[in-house]
């Protein structure tokens, strides 16, 4: 059963140098036939891929804060219109420090919505404007005190480490200063330079001058023992919170289960293929408004794949992997199918093997892509 929907806005009013999601300028842009082509998707979607209720919907982007008051109510309407939810949802928006006014956080919780995911990255302001970010860190304190004032009880922030001339020290600083927000869930990411970005550009003409990878590795040791120390989980790689509180949405991709994509870019996992829609927003519009999906790419996901894909998504997880859990899902063992992967990273003091888990050692997450790659390709 499908217990989860992502839906993606691509608009922003600024684009970040680090930042390769699918997105483009709100300015100019058909935003109102945006939105009521995703309301046709997802009724088609589940009208041929019908499930009884969702447990949790995310909105990100993009930007989805960046529509108006109007355009948010009834984006909002159309999503409780179209899709069917239990009683404990989660209900996540993303949103920009600084972008939410009191009247639109009004329109979410009105709407039903209980998870604010903001990307803070830094509470460096010079750092901010480095890296293209507009908000500057009074705007997360001011942002944070609207939504509370607001009702909301489920905040999540995200940080970036290792940014171009960003100290250890520094990073320090902004993990202490977060603490103070008293918010329930921090992610924290380290900077990936990625193709068609502001920064590959600049790191390909030698003008990136990143941290290195020692000081990375530290500032990643460094936010986990202050997580630890302050009470905060570290329920998956990059993703710290009070017990209770962890990203049941997120928790979806790593547990390798079935969810669907709504909107441009948007990619979905539903019946054992994976999916990708058209980008470009206008090809995305004209696509569902002459009555298809708009699908861009379908691959059938093998049965050798999906063990694959549950072994390097679930060892994200600091819980790891259940083989109680593969065995129920696969009716095989992932001791017997990785016998010699899993050996080689017990040996090299990546994995350890604990009742019926399979995870990661402290080492490990600071290795964690080595140890990820390892069951990439097993099946062939």
């Amino acid at each position: 059963m499908i217990k989860a929907a992502y839906l993606h806005i691509p608009f922003c009013e600024h684009i970040c140098h680090y930042c390769d999601f699918n997105k483009v300028f709100l300015k100019g842009q058909p935003v109102d036939e945006y939105l009521q082509a995703m309301q046709q998707e997802m009724k088609q979607t589940l009208q041929r891929y019908p499930t009884t209720e969702l447990e949790t919907i995310f909105v990100g982007g993009g930007t989805p804060t960046s529509l108006d008051e109007k355009q948010l109510y009834s984006f909002c309407e159309s999503i409780n219109r179209q899709l069917p939810q239990s009683e404990n949802l989660e209900f996540t928006f993303e949103a920009n420090p600084g972008d939410l006014s009191k009247d639109k956080l009004q329109i979410l919780k009105e709407a039903g919505v209980n998870r604010l995911s903001l990307g803070v990255q830094t509470f460096n302001d010079k750092l901010l404007e480095k890296i293209g970010r507009v908000h500057r860190a009074k705007d997360v304190f001011k942002t944070i005190e609207l939504a509370k004032s607001v009702g909301f009880k489920n905040i999540s922030i995200d940080l970036i480490y290792s940014l171009p001339t960003q100290t250890l020290e520094d990073f320090k600083q902004t993990v202490t200063t977060a603490f103070s927000l008293d918010i329930q869930h921090f992610s924290a990411y380290s900077l990936i330079i990625e193709p068609k970005t502001v920064f590959y550009n600049l790191m390909k003409k030698g003008k990136l001058p990143t941290p290195g990878e020692d000081i990375e590795a530290q500032m990643y040791e460094l936010v986990m023992e202050e997580m630890e120390k302050r009470g905060f989980h570290q329920y998956e790689i990059s993703n710290f919170s009070i017990p209770g509180y962890e990203s049941r949405h997120n928790l979806t991709y790593w547990n390798n289960e079935h969810y669907y994509g709504f909107g441009a870019g948007a990619h979905s996992y539903l019946n054992g293929f994976r999916r990708s829609n058209i980008a470009p927003v206008k090809k995305y519009i004209d696509r569902i408004t002459g009555g298809e999906l708009p699908v861009l790419e379908v691959n059938s996901v093998s049965t050798a794949e999906q063990m694959e894909e549950e072994m390097f998504l679930g060892l994200r997880k600091t819980d790891g992997v259940s083989v109680k859990h593969f065995i129920e899902k696969f009716a095989q063992d992932p001791g017997e199918i990785f016998k010699n992967e899993i050996t080689d990273l017990v040996t090299k003091g990546l994995l350890e093997l604990e009742g019926d888990r399979i995870r990661l050692t402290k080492r490990g997450r600071l290795l964690g892509n080595e140890v990820f790659q390892a069951f990439l390709g097993v099946s062939n």
